[in-house]
């Protein structure tokens, strides 16, 4: 069984940046893809961003490209998403992810996902 562990949220003006880590138990973190959504009260989960077993390949949704930057240090089992130039709608809880489905540059199912954390919470003031 593996366990995440999201840390790094917290509160930042728009504009700010603040960098999110997930932590993983197991021996086989490398086999994983690792990713995060986001999900905001009262919404559907949102895809932000997923990179592939070795972080030779990332897909990020539209919304982020360009702040946002995810990498993995897999002898740490950690994965990490940087967050730069905030904007309030950014604000909301992310989740960390981890699959062993096949790699695409493309949106994933949520479904589809083996693993979840339980979230930290991002707060962009305007």
């Amino acid at each position: 069984q593996v366990q995440l562990v999201e840390s790094g949220g917290g509160l930042v003006q728009a504009g700010g940046s603040l960098r999110l880590s997930c932590a993983a138990s197991g021996r086989t973190f490398s086999t994983y893809n690792m990713g995060w959504f986001r999900q905001a009260p009262g919404k559907e989960r949102e895809f932000v961003v997923r990179t592939s077993r070795g972080g030779g390949s990332t897909y990020y949704a539209d919304s982020v490209k360009g702040r946002f930057t995810i990498s993995r240090d897999n002898a740490k089992n950690t994965v990490f998403l940087q967050m730069n130039s905030l904007k309030p709608e950014d604000k909301t809880v992310y989740y960390c992810i981890l699959d062993r489905g096949p790699f695409y540059f493309g949106v994933p199912d949520p479904s589809g996902m083996d693993y979840w954390g339980k979230g930290t919470l991002v707060t962009v003031s305007s």
